[in-house]
C-alpha cells in the first residue's frame, strides 16, 4: 500500500537546543489516525457539530465505557484506528503493570498522531 504521508529526517531546534532529530514516520492510505475539526471546519458551530457525530461513536467504542474485551473482533478491528481506544489501552497496560516494551508501540503511534495532527493544524487553522 503506497504511502500517503512520509517524513523523513525531522528535526525541531527549539532555543538552540535539538528536542527532535532524525524523526521518520508515515502514514499508509487509508489508515486513520486522527481528527483535525478545527482545521477543516470553518465555523465554530460546524465544528461542534462535526465534533460530536465523531466523539460519542467514539468514546462507544473506545473501551471507555464498554469494555474493548467484550465487542465482536470485526469491531475490535474497527476501534482499533481510534487513537482513544489505543489511549485506553495504554492506560489499561500501565495500570496493569506492563513493562514498556509492551507498550513502546502505541506509545509511539500516540506521539506521532499528535506531531501530525499538530503541525497539520498549525498550517490549516484558519478562524477568525
Amino acid at each position: 500500500m503506497e504511502n500517503c504521508i512520509e517524513a523523513n529526517k525531522l528535526t525541531k531546534v527549539y532555543h538552540g537546543r535539538t528536542v527532535v532529530d532524525a524523526l521518520y514516520f508515515s502514514v499508509k492510505r487509508g489508515e486513520v489516525f486522527g481528527l483535525l475539526m478545527a482545521s477543516l471546519c470553518r465555523r465554530v458551530k460546524t465544528t461542534n457539530a462535526v465534533t460530536s457525530l465523531v466523539y460519542f461513536p467514539m468514546l462507544f467504542l473506545s473501551g471507555a465505557t464498554i469494555p474493548y474485551e467484550l465487542f465482536s473482533e470485526g469491531l475490535q478491528r474497527v476501534a482499533d484506528f481510534l487513537s482513544l481506544t489505543q489511549g485506553i489501552k495504554l492506560m489499561k497496560a500501565v495500570s496493569m503493570g506492563e513493562s514498556l516494551d509492551s507498550v513502546l508501540k502505541i506509545i509511539i503511534l500516540l506521539a506521532t498522531v499528535t506531531v501530525v495532527c499538530t503541525a497539520v493544524s498549525v498550517k490549516t487553522f484558519r478562524w477568525e
